[in-house]
């Protein structure tokens, strides 16, 4: 392994449900709104690197109500070796790292809905980075 995990953080956190007819609507159509993943990161010296994972979920019907459910969750990072090639960092950022914290994540958006009130909030418990990121290099 050329990385080691140093440090993980939540960065930014919102949860927002701006009224009771939007909590109504989304408790009755959870179904309608899907789960968004972006991945960011930040070098900040030669050999650290940030790597922000994000969920957040948006609907998928223009008509819906719009909610600010948001997390970021931080992963520091540090490079074992000052010579690791670009695609082998881009691989940890995009590949290694979100496959290892994705359940602790997951675990904390999860627990965010069901402590306020959303019991059947469905998010995928497993992702396939690799995949995703194999369909990235294809496009």
């Amino acid at each position: 392994m050329n990385y080691k995990i140093v440090g993980k953080y939540i960065k930014e956190l919102n949860f927002s449900i701006p009224n009771t007819k939007t909590f109504y609507l989304l408790s009755k159509d959870i179904a309608n709104y899907k789960i968004n993943i972006d991945i960011k990161s930040d070098r900040i010296k030669q050999n650290i690197i940030e790597v922000f994972i994000s969920l957040h979920i948006t609907p998928i019907k223009s008509d819906f109500e719009v909610i600010n459910t948001k997390i970021v969750f931080a992963t520091i990072v540090e490079l074992q070796n000052d010579k690791i090639k670009k695609n082998e960092i881009e691989k940890i950022v995009l590949v290694e790292v979100p496959s290892k914290i994705y359940g602790e994540l997951r675990k904390i958006f999860v627990s965010l809905f069901e402590n306020s009130g959303f019991k059947d909030i469905k998010i995928a418990k497993n992702v396939d980075f690799q995949n995703l990121y194999n369909m990235r290099k294809v496009q």
